[in-house]
């Protein structure tokens, strides 16, 4: 495996880790992700020393100083589940913890609109030139699977880029189509990706 498909990797397990925890600490998950934080810390002592190009040494740093950053978020927000909310400063982190009744009134308040919102629909035209897009729907299908307490896809983030292009070409060829629409949805307890043709 080259330098760039390990830093890749290690994209695409800090986006994994970030996901876990979210879904740990919204109560979706009974246990943290210790074990993509470990893949996740070993990646980045590996190339700590490593002899890599400017290029790439600029892309590791910019990896590791967000996975510093993630880290004392999800320090700070371990030690207030295990402890209880201390301020009210605390409730924003949106921690399953010691609550009270204004604090249960309000995320019932946040769970209702965000049920209510419309879902990410990626419109894709040329997939070459969305790649921003296409990230945001592969985040947001690795969140709604988490929430749902599914597993998480081995194949990446490059694997994903690849169907969307393959089924872009597919269904653009035989609908005639200008674009394609891709979604996240639930379907008998499944978190699925839908697609249609869009004119």
């Amino acid at each position: 495996m080259t330098v760039d498909e390990e830093l890749s990797l290690l994209e695409d397990q800090l986006r994994k880790l970030k996901v876990e925890y979210d879904a740990y600490f919204g109560g979706g998950s009974k246990r943290p992700p210790v074990d993509t934080e470990w893949r996740v810390k070993n990646l980045i002592a590996k190339y700590s020393d490593l002899k890599v190009n400017g290029m790439q040494r600029f892309r590791y740093k910019a990896l590791a100083s967000r996975f510093g950053i993630f880290s004392d978020l999800w320090r700070t927000k371990m030690k207030i589940k295990e402890e209880g909310y201390r301020r009210p400063q605390d409730a924003i982190l949106s921690i399953h913890g010691l609550r009270t009744e204004q604090e249960h009134a309000a995320e019932q308040e946040l769970k209702g609109s965000a049920t209510n919102a419309a879902p990410l629909v990626l419109e894709c035209h040329d997939p070459a030139r969305q790649n921003q897009e296409i990230r945001r729907l592969y985040d947001d299908l690795l969140a709604a699977r988490a929430r749902n307490g599914e597993p998480m896809p081995d194949s990446g983030f490059d694997s994903f880029a690849s169907f969307i292009e393959r089924k872009t070409a597919e269904l653009r060829a035989t609908s005639h189509c200008a674009a394609v629409q891709f979604w996240v949805e639930s379907e008998d307890g499944r978190v699925k990706l839908k697609l249609r043709p869009k004119n």
